[in-house]
């Protein structure tokens, strides 16, 4: 993939929208991602905190996508969404195990793990650096309308519909070709 051009961020087929600001104490911007935050790791959903989001926010939502998956359509890691807007932090590991950190009211859909919850990267060894987009998005809505047996297109869908905002967040994690 290095030699390759890279493929578009998730957000580049949307419409524009003010931006605000996430950090994480578990990705830093355009470094690579931590063994907790790998598959094959922790498997820990990262720690995140937002701010700088529109006055007119009613909830949250939260994605992490691999464009550079070799699959054509990319890789869903995490779809949460029906965040309230009271919370602005997610602890590490929320998404992870027995999730009693997530916020009430909360669903997530199946990943493309085909689990519901965070699912940590794991490019196939040799396949070049890969990017992990994690996106907060602020909602117009308390309730973004589908429930937990969507799939991510179907979240992304809807978000395009009512995303006030958005703020993102870019890890990379590689895996070296072996032997």
């Amino acid at each position: 993939m290095s030699d390759q051009k890279k493929p578009p961020l998730p957000h580049d087929f949307l419409p524009p929208v003010p931006s605000f600001t996430v950090v994480s104490d578990d990705v830093t911007p355009e470094a690579r991602l931590k063994d907790a935050q790998v598959h094959a790791g922790g498997n820990l959903s990262p720690h995140l905190r937002w701010e700088g989001f529109p006055s007119g926010t009613k909830s949250f939502a939260v994605t992490c996508f691999d464009p550079d998956a070799p699959t054509g359509s990319g890789f869903w890691h995490w779809v949460l969404f029906d965040i309230p807007a009271d919370v602005t932090e997610l602890p590490a590991g929320a998404a992870s195990g027995d999730m009693k950190a997530l916020p009430a009211g909360a669903v997530h859909v199946r990943n493309d793990y085909g689990t519901r919850d965070f699912g940590g990267a794991a490019p196939p060894a040799g396949d070049g650096p890969h990017r992990y987009v994690f996106t907060v998005y602020a909602v117009d809505q308390e309730k973004l309308g589908p429930d937990g047996e969507v799939s991510p297109a179907v979240v992304g869908f809807n978000l395009r519909f009512h995303s006030l905002a958005r703020a993102q967040l870019i890890g990379v994690y590689e895996v070296p070709a072996e032997g």
